[in-house]
């Protein structure tokens, strides 16, 4: 039988998508029950779909529960619906720190949030589609902004690499804040839900700092450990901050207001790493 290759092809993602509903089972039963804006195709326009979103939950679970031990508290804070952005602290070597975010938000608030990616990441082979299709996005001005008046919820580090990358002896002292979460929360009238993360510190100390480059990475680290030490994540969300109240939209255009603005979320996430290190009562309890 002479079967054309598009009919194959069809016939073999269909079959997948069967395999994968019933490996990944509640994983995606409870992803496909948060809604997404599907652009006629099975994906949003960013590349999001709800089946790789499973799996990338699927893969992950297994870490927040059993090797991070994830604890998280006022996770109330975080809005329903509509337009928001989280904002926390970063680091760790490698951002499980965003990975462990982004899994308590989808298993716990019943929201995909939109993590907002250094520009590096999608020059990265076959993690940068899986992230795609998980809802990472690019943080261009233009992707931020269709995403806020979609009414997403995004995730952003504003250290950047920085953060992740600061010696140990200055674990939980925080690096310069980028401002453009500032700016957005102004112009699209959003609240910043400040996040204090603690625990990601001392997963996975850096020996040193390769100067090379890989797929746009400003670094290759060295950590004293291959794999991350099973500490123990803790996350506490703030209660939301407004902005924009006083503010009009073109006020995002001023420097001084949002650099004020800024200051003022890391001082809020600042204040919540702090009451998360006095609360723990160890690096793995």
């Amino acid at each position: 039988m002479n079967v054309r290759p598009a009919v194959l092809q069809s016939l073999v993602g269909r079959a997948g998508r069967r395999l994968a509903s019933r490996l990944l089972g509640e994983s995606l039963e409870h992803v496909r029950s948060i809604p997404f804006r599907d652009a006629g195709h099975g994906y949003d326009v960013f590349g999001y779909e709800p089946l790789h979103a499973a799996l990338g939950l699927s893969l992950l679970e297994p870490l927040y529960r059993y090797w991070f031990r994830v604890r998280s508290l006022g996770v109330e804070h975080i809005p329903t619906r509509g337009p928001a952005l989280l904002v926390g602290n970063h680091s760790g070597t490698l951002p499980f720190d965003a990975l462990m975010l982004w899994t308590d938000v989808v298993l716990q608030s019943k929201r995909v949030p939109r993590a907002v990616a250094d520009n590096f990441v999608p020059a990265m082979p076959f993690v940068s589609t899986l992230y795609a299709r998980s809802g990472v996005v690019g943080g261009t001005a233009g992707n931020l902004r269709v995403l806020l008046n979609a009414g997403e919820l995004l995730m952003i580090f504003p250290e950047g690499v920085p953060g992740i990358s600061k010696p140990f002896r200055e674990r939980y002292q925080l690096r310069d804040f980028r401002v453009g979460h500032a700016e957005l929360a102004i112009r699209h009238q959003a609240p910043v839900v400040p996040v204090g993360i603690v625990g990601a510190e001392e997963q996975m100390p850096q020996l040193a700092r390769l100067p090379v480059q890989v797929f746009g990475a400003p670094y290759l680290p060295v950590p004293l450990t291959p794999v991350p030490l099973p500490v123990r994540y803790h996350f506490h969300y703030g209660e939301p901050l407004f902005l924009h109240e006083g503010l009009r939209p073109e006020d995002a255009d001023d420097p001084e207001v949002v650099r004020r603005a800024a200051e003022r979320v890391k001082r809020a996430v600042q204040a919540l790493v702090e009451k998360g290190l006095r609360l723990r009562k160890g690096v793995f309890r």
